[in-house]
């Protein structure tokens, strides 16, 4: 049976049924390289008077790509017999994908991504925050948790400084940042209180966070990783379901060097790379414009071929980037439409796209089973 003969009302004729699943042929994903009637993102059809209405669910955040989507769509529906109007309801519709050694997804927690560099200082704070925020506007439901327990920024980036509250003196509610859910151990802490702990209590510190949070209906939940491959690397990697990660880099070999170890570390443990993004790729002059590449070039996008993973982005060093995060802003909420917020949500379709492709996670669809002595 034809797929799309499942999804239309009894107003809508064969030959109209035919032309609207050819129409839905010529529509193709950038991202994920296939049309829509492939993608199966048709849910639901209804013509009454003329006025046709389509109900479409799409595998991931995208909504910035709907409309050129439409403008394809519309000429080609409105051609079709019987069809003067068309209308849209999209949604987003995000499941759970497998993870290493198919762990069983976190109650209420979708899809975990890791964002790692092997050394600090390149950005990788920042690109978290910025790609939790570009999912977010996307159309997924998004939280994010600080996993560098010495070194927490997620307050100052993010803007928030309140301390978390619980509803059942068992777990603490997430604070919430321009529509995402967010952790960190800052929040508990005085700022200028040095987290003097070992190793065993800060991983221990990291499960709790990332467990006794009463995380809402998440998507994507990014964790924006302390820099190197010790103790909190080695806890996530083997106890937290994994979906993917992602490595931030600069272009110059002595931050390639550590990025490499950290992307072999993921290999081991069988979890996806999803991506290398090149961060302060080049440096644009507040002055003049002027664009350098003062760290060296091509770091990133060599490494990745190298890997053969995917190279997500090369991101400019630009004032503005520093300022706003200091300032409690990042940019893809204080310049939704600049040219480096667009970098970012280019980089939330490519790991949205990916992690689509992969198994759906069925750990949690099996019961589990207990041996009881009577």
């Amino acid at each position: 049976m034809n797929f799309l003969n499942k999804l239309f009302g009894n107003g809508i004729s064969q030959p109209q049924q035919t032309a609207i699943e050819e129409a839905l042929k010529t529509v193709s994903d950038p991202f994920l390289q296939q049309d829509l009637n492939t993608l199966k993102v048709l849910q639901q059809a209804h013509l009454k008077k003329g006025k046709l209405t389509l109900s479409l669910h799409y595998p991931y955040p995208a909504k910035s790509l709907f409309l050129s989507f439409e403008q394809q769509l519309t000429p080609l529906l409105m051609a079709i017999e019987g069809i003067d109007s068309v209308e849209y309801d999209w949604q987003i519709e995000v499941v759970a994908h497998q993870t290493q050694a198919n762990l069983p997804s976190l109650p209420e927690v979708k899809n975990i991504i890791a964002v790692a560099s092997g050394k600090g200082g390149v950005g990788k704070s920042t690109t978290s925050v910025n790609l939790a925020l570009a999912l977010q506007q996307e159309g997924a439901q998004v939280a994010i948790l600080d996993a560098d327990i010495y070194g927490p920024s997620l307050p100052t980036m993010m803007g928030v400084f309140d301390k978390p509250q619980s509803k059942d003196g068992k777990s603490m509610q997430p604070l919430n940042a321009y529509g995402v859910q967010v952790m960190s151990i800052g929040f508990l802490i005085e700022p200028d209180s040095p987290m003097i702990w070992r190793g065993p209590i800060v991983t221990q510190t990291l499960t709790q966070l990332l467990k006794e949070t009463a995380w809402e209906a998440v998507d994507y939940l990014i964790i924006d990783l302390p820099p190197g491959t010790g103790d909190v690397q080695l806890t996530l990697s083997q106890q937290i379901p994994v979906t993917g990660a992602v490595i931030v880099t600069t272009p110059q070999e002595v931050s390639l060097i550590d990025a490499r170890k950290g992307l072999k570390m993921f290999e081991k443990v069988n979890i996806d790379i999803l991506g290398i993004i090149e961060n302060m790729s080049t440096h644009i002059c507040s002055n003049c414009g002027f664009e350098e590449p003062i760290f060296g070039q091509g770091g990133g996008k060599r490494m990745a071929e190298t890997y053969g993973v995917p190279f997500l982005a090369a991101l400019p060093l630009d004032i503005r980037i520093r300022e706003e995060v200091d300032a409690g802003k990042p940019t893809v909420v204080a310049e939704p439409s600049s040219e480096i917020a667009l970098k970012y949500k280019n980089i939330a379709h490519q790991v949205g796209a990916q992690l689509a492709q992969k198994k759906k996670n069925y750990a949690n669809a099996f019961p589990k089973i207990e041996i009881v002595n009577n």
